[in-house]
Protein backbone atom coordinates (compact mmCIF):
# COMPACT_ATOMS: atom_id res chain seq x y z
CA UNK A 1 0.00 0.00 0.00
CA UNK A 2 0.98 3.33 -0.85
CA UNK A 3 0.48 5.83 1.26
CA UNK A 4 0.30 8.67 -0.46
CA UNK A 5 -2.97 10.33 -0.73
CA UNK A 6 -4.04 7.69 1.02
CA UNK A 7 -6.48 8.35 3.96
CA UNK A 8 -5.01 7.18 7.82
CA UNK A 9 -6.71 6.99 11.09
CA UNK A 10 -4.16 7.12 14.23
CA UNK A 11 -6.39 6.01 17.66
CA UNK A 12 -4.58 7.21 20.27
CA UNK A 13 -3.24 10.57 18.12
CA UNK A 14 -2.84 12.36 21.23
CA UNK A 15 -0.30 9.86 23.06
CA UNK A 16 3.53 9.49 22.99
CA UNK A 17 3.85 7.40 19.94
CA UNK A 18 1.05 8.30 18.46
CA UNK A 19 1.31 12.24 18.21
CA UNK A 20 5.00 11.65 16.49
CA UNK A 21 2.91 8.60 14.36
CA UNK A 22 0.68 11.48 13.23
CA UNK A 23 3.16 13.66 12.22
CA UNK A 24 4.88 10.89 10.19
CA UNK A 25 2.43 10.14 8.18
CA UNK A 26 1.86 13.74 7.30
CA UNK A 27 5.35 13.68 5.96
CA UNK A 28 4.81 10.34 3.99
CA UNK A 29 2.01 12.35 2.12
CA UNK A 30 -1.30 10.91 4.21
CA UNK A 31 -4.67 12.88 5.15
CA UNK A 32 -4.29 12.12 8.78
CA UNK A 33 -7.29 12.21 11.65
CA UNK A 34 -6.16 11.83 14.63
CA UNK A 35 -8.32 10.61 17.27
CA UNK A 36 -7.91 11.69 21.03
CA UNK A 37 -9.74 10.56 24.11
CA UNK A 38 -12.35 12.96 24.68
CA UNK A 39 -11.98 15.41 27.56
CA UNK A 40 -14.19 18.24 29.03
CA UNK A 41 -11.09 20.56 28.75
CA UNK A 42 -10.69 19.94 24.93
CA UNK A 43 -7.03 19.26 25.43
CA UNK A 44 -5.53 16.63 22.58
CA UNK A 45 -2.60 15.66 24.40
CA UNK A 46 0.45 15.68 23.00
CA UNK A 47 -1.00 17.05 19.34
CA UNK A 48 -1.62 20.35 21.24
CA UNK A 49 2.55 20.76 21.23
CA UNK A 50 2.78 19.73 17.11
CA UNK A 51 3.73 23.21 15.47
CA UNK A 52 0.43 25.18 13.80
CA UNK A 53 0.97 24.34 10.18
CA UNK A 54 1.03 20.58 10.87
CA UNK A 55 -1.51 21.03 13.46
CA UNK A 56 -4.09 22.73 10.49
CA UNK A 57 -3.14 19.80 8.32
CA UNK A 58 -4.39 17.22 11.07
CA UNK A 59 -8.28 16.88 11.39
CA UNK A 60 -8.55 16.17 15.17
CA UNK A 61 -11.33 14.13 16.32
CA UNK A 62 -12.41 12.98 19.91
CA UNK A 63 -14.26 10.05 21.34
CA UNK A 64 -13.59 6.70 23.19
CA UNK A 65 -12.30 3.37 21.35
CA UNK A 66 -14.88 1.64 23.94
CA UNK A 67 -17.48 3.58 22.33
CA UNK A 68 -18.32 1.42 19.01
CA UNK A 69 -20.46 4.14 17.63
CA UNK A 70 -18.06 6.96 17.87
CA UNK A 71 -15.49 4.14 16.31
CA UNK A 72 -17.44 3.39 13.28
CA UNK A 73 -17.64 7.67 12.82
CA UNK A 74 -14.28 7.87 13.26
CA UNK A 75 -13.46 5.05 10.42
CA UNK A 76 -15.36 6.94 8.13
CA UNK A 77 -13.97 7.34 4.92
CA UNK A 78 -10.61 5.92 6.23
CA UNK A 79 -8.35 3.93 3.48
CA UNK A 80 -5.99 2.60 6.87
CA UNK A 81 -5.90 2.38 10.59
CA UNK A 82 -3.36 3.12 12.95
CA UNK A 83 -4.93 1.38 16.09
CA UNK A 84 -2.65 2.75 19.27
CA UNK A 85 -5.23 3.84 21.63
CA UNK A 86 -4.57 1.53 24.50
CA UNK A 87 -3.65 2.06 28.37
CA UNK A 88 -0.43 0.86 29.03
CA UNK A 89 0.91 1.82 32.17
CA UNK A 90 1.48 -1.80 33.99
CA UNK A 91 1.12 -0.85 37.66
CA UNK A 92 -1.68 0.58 36.86
CA UNK A 93 -3.41 -2.33 35.93
CA UNK A 94 -2.74 -4.10 39.12
CA UNK A 95 -5.63 -0.97 40.05
CA UNK A 96 -7.94 -1.11 37.60
CA UNK A 97 -7.65 -4.52 35.53
CA UNK A 98 -11.53 -4.21 34.48
CA UNK A 99 -10.81 -0.76 32.17
CA UNK A 100 -7.78 -2.56 30.57
CA UNK A 101 -10.33 -4.94 29.37
CA UNK A 102 -12.88 -2.12 28.11
CA UNK A 103 -10.11 -0.17 26.40
CA UNK A 104 -7.59 -2.83 24.95
CA UNK A 105 -9.89 -5.60 24.33
CA UNK A 106 -13.45 -3.96 23.57
CA UNK A 107 -11.37 -1.21 22.09
CA UNK A 108 -9.55 -3.39 19.63
CA UNK A 109 -12.83 -5.29 19.09
CA UNK A 110 -15.01 -1.89 18.04
CA UNK A 111 -11.83 -0.99 15.97
CA UNK A 112 -11.91 -4.27 13.86
CA UNK A 113 -15.68 -4.97 13.61
CA UNK A 114 -15.79 -0.87 12.07
CA UNK A 115 -12.64 -1.89 9.84
CA UNK A 116 -14.40 -5.37 8.97
CA UNK A 117 -18.33 -3.69 8.17
CA UNK A 118 -16.88 -0.66 6.53
CA UNK A 119 -14.15 -2.49 4.00
CA UNK A 120 -11.36 -0.69 5.31
CA UNK A 121 -7.94 -1.42 3.13
CA UNK A 122 -5.60 -2.21 6.05
CA UNK A 123 -5.48 -1.92 9.64
CA UNK A 124 -1.98 -2.11 11.94
CA UNK A 125 -3.08 -2.76 15.59
CA UNK A 126 -0.39 -2.58 17.79
CA UNK A 127 0.43 -4.93 20.61
CA UNK A 128 4.01 -5.12 22.97
CA UNK A 129 6.55 -6.94 23.87
CA UNK A 130 5.23 -7.44 27.41
CA UNK A 131 3.07 -9.98 26.04
CA UNK A 132 6.05 -12.53 26.23
CA UNK A 133 6.99 -12.32 29.66
CA UNK A 134 10.23 -12.68 30.64
CA UNK A 135 12.28 -14.04 27.88
CA UNK A 136 12.64 -18.00 27.48
CA UNK A 137 15.27 -17.59 24.76
CA UNK A 138 16.08 -14.77 23.38
CA UNK A 139 16.39 -13.12 21.32
CA UNK A 140 12.65 -12.86 20.97
CA UNK A 141 11.01 -13.91 17.62
CA UNK A 142 7.49 -13.97 16.34
CA UNK A 143 6.69 -17.63 18.16
CA UNK A 144 7.66 -16.93 21.26
CA UNK A 145 5.49 -18.21 23.76
CA UNK A 146 3.00 -15.59 25.30
CA UNK A 147 2.75 -14.55 28.96
CA UNK A 148 0.58 -12.53 30.95
CA UNK A 149 2.59 -11.44 33.32
CA UNK A 150 0.82 -8.33 34.73
CA UNK A 151 -2.85 -7.74 33.39
CA UNK A 152 -1.77 -5.09 31.05
CA UNK A 153 0.13 -8.19 28.93
CA UNK A 154 -2.81 -9.98 29.68
CA UNK A 155 -4.99 -7.44 27.52
CA UNK A 156 -2.46 -7.48 24.77
CA UNK A 157 -2.45 -10.42 23.99
CA UNK A 158 -6.52 -11.37 23.86
CA UNK A 159 -6.04 -7.91 21.40
CA UNK A 160 -3.56 -9.46 19.20
CA UNK A 161 -5.26 -12.80 19.34
CA UNK A 162 -8.73 -11.29 18.47
CA UNK A 163 -6.97 -9.39 15.62
CA UNK A 164 -5.47 -12.76 14.01
CA UNK A 165 -9.01 -14.26 14.40
CA UNK A 166 -10.66 -11.11 12.02
CA UNK A 167 -7.75 -11.56 9.39
CA UNK A 168 -8.73 -15.90 9.64
CA UNK A 169 -12.28 -15.47 10.23
CA UNK A 170 -13.06 -12.63 7.72
CA UNK A 171 -9.94 -11.75 5.69
CA UNK A 172 -9.74 -8.61 7.23
CA UNK A 173 -6.32 -7.41 6.49
CA UNK A 174 -4.87 -6.66 9.91
CA UNK A 175 -1.43 -6.41 10.29
CA UNK A 176 0.28 -6.83 14.14
CA UNK A 177 2.94 -4.30 15.02
CA UNK A 178 4.88 -5.13 17.97
CA UNK A 179 7.36 -2.90 19.23
CA UNK A 180 9.51 -3.72 22.14
CA UNK A 181 10.30 -0.50 24.32
CA UNK A 182 10.20 2.51 22.65
CA UNK A 183 11.47 5.70 24.73
CA UNK A 184 11.73 9.58 23.17
CA UNK A 185 10.79 13.11 23.08
CA UNK A 186 6.79 13.22 24.92
CA UNK A 187 7.44 9.94 26.72
CA UNK A 188 4.62 9.34 29.77
CA UNK A 189 6.39 9.57 33.43
CA UNK A 190 5.02 6.02 33.79
CA UNK A 191 8.03 4.49 31.73
CA UNK A 192 11.89 4.42 32.67
CA UNK A 193 13.72 6.50 30.84
CA UNK A 194 11.24 9.80 31.39
CA UNK A 195 11.57 8.97 35.12
CA UNK A 196 15.13 8.97 35.35
CA UNK A 197 15.47 11.87 33.25
CA UNK A 198 12.67 14.38 34.60
CA UNK A 199 13.99 13.59 38.13
CA UNK A 200 17.94 14.62 36.86
CA UNK A 201 16.54 17.82 35.10
CA UNK A 202 14.76 18.74 38.13
CA UNK A 203 17.42 18.89 40.33
CA UNK A 204 17.15 15.84 42.18
CA UNK A 205 20.44 13.84 43.69
CA UNK A 206 18.68 10.56 44.63
CA UNK A 207 17.06 8.92 41.44
CA UNK A 208 14.24 6.88 42.34
CA UNK A 209 13.84 3.50 40.40
CA UNK A 210 12.19 0.17 40.73
CA UNK A 211 14.08 -2.76 39.81
CA UNK A 212 17.28 -1.89 38.06
CA UNK A 213 18.26 -5.67 37.02
CA UNK A 214 15.83 -6.56 34.24
CA UNK A 215 17.17 -5.72 30.27
CA UNK A 216 15.04 -3.84 27.96
CA UNK A 217 15.35 -3.22 24.19
CA UNK A 218 15.05 0.26 23.68
CA UNK A 219 14.31 1.82 19.69
CA UNK A 220 14.19 6.18 19.36
CA UNK A 221 10.85 6.75 18.64
CA UNK A 222 11.11 8.21 15.45
CA UNK A 223 12.69 4.57 13.83
CA UNK A 224 9.45 2.66 15.79
CA UNK A 225 7.13 5.13 13.73
CA UNK A 226 9.29 4.30 10.09
CA UNK A 227 8.21 0.69 10.98
CA UNK A 228 4.48 1.58 11.46
CA UNK A 229 4.48 3.07 8.01
CA UNK A 230 6.70 0.09 6.68
CA UNK A 231 4.38 -2.46 7.91
CA UNK A 232 1.48 -0.27 6.46
CA UNK A 233 2.93 -0.18 3.23
CA UNK A 234 4.08 -4.04 3.46
CA UNK A 235 0.81 -6.44 1.64
CA UNK A 236 3.48 -9.29 2.67
CA UNK A 237 2.80 -8.41 6.55
CA UNK A 238 -0.78 -8.66 6.40
CA UNK A 239 -1.94 -11.66 8.73
CA UNK A 240 1.41 -11.51 10.64
CA UNK A 241 2.51 -10.24 13.81
CA UNK A 242 6.02 -8.60 13.22
CA UNK A 243 8.50 -7.47 16.35
CA UNK A 244 9.88 -3.92 15.62
CA UNK A 245 13.14 -3.82 18.18
CA UNK A 246 16.91 -2.35 17.86
CA UNK A 247 18.19 -5.90 19.03
CA UNK A 248 20.13 -5.03 21.72
CA UNK A 249 19.78 -5.49 25.52
CA UNK A 250 20.61 -2.98 28.14
CA UNK A 251 19.77 -3.30 31.92
CA UNK A 252 17.75 -0.67 33.54
CA UNK A 253 20.78 -0.26 36.04
CA UNK A 254 22.98 0.72 33.25
CA UNK A 255 20.46 3.00 31.61
CA UNK A 256 19.98 4.73 34.36
CA UNK A 257 23.88 5.11 35.24
CA UNK A 258 23.71 6.29 31.51
CA UNK A 259 21.94 8.84 31.85
CA UNK A 260 23.24 9.87 35.01
CA UNK A 261 26.43 10.39 33.33
CA UNK A 262 24.93 12.57 30.80
CA UNK A 263 22.92 15.19 33.20
CA UNK A 264 24.28 15.04 36.85
CA UNK A 265 27.39 12.51 37.14
CA UNK A 266 26.78 13.43 41.01
CA UNK A 267 23.25 11.70 41.55
CA UNK A 268 22.88 8.07 43.48
CA UNK A 269 20.64 5.53 42.49
CA UNK A 270 17.90 4.77 45.08
CA UNK A 271 15.56 1.43 45.48
CA UNK A 272 11.89 2.60 46.02
CA UNK A 273 9.71 -0.40 47.80
CA UNK A 274 6.61 1.72 45.93
CA UNK A 275 8.20 1.04 42.24
CA UNK A 276 9.00 -2.54 42.23
CA UNK A 277 6.61 -4.95 40.54
CA UNK A 278 5.17 -8.19 42.21
CA UNK A 279 7.99 -10.30 42.04
CA UNK A 280 6.31 -12.93 39.40
CA UNK A 281 5.03 -10.02 37.68
CA UNK A 282 8.34 -8.55 36.44
CA UNK A 283 9.51 -8.86 32.94
CA UNK A 284 13.15 -9.97 33.67
CA UNK A 285 14.71 -9.81 30.15
CA UNK A 286 13.54 -8.37 26.92
CA UNK A 287 15.65 -8.46 23.72
CA UNK A 288 13.92 -8.40 20.27
CA UNK A 289 14.14 -10.71 17.25
CA UNK A 290 13.92 -7.96 14.44
CA UNK A 291 14.97 -10.48 11.61
CA UNK A 292 10.90 -10.81 10.22
CA UNK A 293 10.74 -7.21 9.87
CA UNK A 294 13.98 -6.25 8.43
CA UNK A 295 13.20 -9.42 5.60
CA UNK A 296 9.26 -8.09 4.59
CA UNK A 297 10.43 -4.04 4.89
CA UNK A 298 13.78 -3.76 4.81
CA UNK A 299 13.24 -1.88 7.97
CA UNK A 300 16.25 -1.20 10.77
CA UNK A 301 16.90 1.30 13.15
CA UNK A 302 18.66 4.13 12.15
CA UNK A 303 19.23 6.02 15.69
CA UNK A 304 21.47 4.40 18.23
CA UNK A 305 20.61 4.41 21.55
CA UNK A 306 23.24 6.95 22.46
CA UNK A 307 21.71 9.15 19.95
CA UNK A 308 18.36 8.82 20.96
CA UNK A 309 18.97 9.18 24.15
CA UNK A 310 20.95 12.54 23.98
CA UNK A 311 17.83 13.64 21.90
CA UNK A 312 15.79 12.63 24.64
CA UNK A 313 17.65 14.44 27.16
CA UNK A 314 17.88 17.38 25.32
CA UNK A 315 13.86 17.74 24.87
CA UNK A 316 13.42 17.41 28.39
CA UNK A 317 16.08 19.71 29.60
CA UNK A 318 13.96 22.98 27.74
CA UNK A 319 11.95 24.15 31.31
CA UNK A 320 8.29 24.05 29.31
CA UNK A 321 8.68 20.30 28.27
CA UNK A 322 9.81 19.58 31.69
CA UNK A 323 6.80 21.27 34.03
CA UNK A 324 4.64 19.27 32.43
CA UNK A 325 6.04 16.46 34.38
CA UNK A 326 5.43 15.93 38.11
CA UNK A 327 8.79 15.02 39.44
CA UNK A 328 7.79 14.59 42.79
CA UNK A 329 5.46 11.73 42.56
CA UNK A 330 5.22 8.07 41.58
CA UNK A 331 3.58 8.54 38.48
CA UNK A 332 2.18 5.02 37.59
Amino acid sequence: MDLAGKRALVTGADGFIGSHLTEALLDAGATVRALALYNSFGTWGWLDTIPRPALDAIEVVTGDVRDPHGVRAALQGVDVVFHLAALIAIPYSYHSPDSYVDTNVTGTLNILQAARDLATERVVVTSTSEVFGTARYVPIDEAHPRQGQSPYSATKIAADAMAEAFHRSFGLPVTIARPFNTYGPRQSARAVIPTIISQLAAGKREIRLGAQHPTRDLTFVSDTCAGFIALARCDAAVGRDVNMGSGREISVGDLARTLIALVEPQALLVTDEERLRPTASEVERLLADNRLMSELTGWTPSISLEAGLARTVAWFSEPANLQRYKVDIYNV
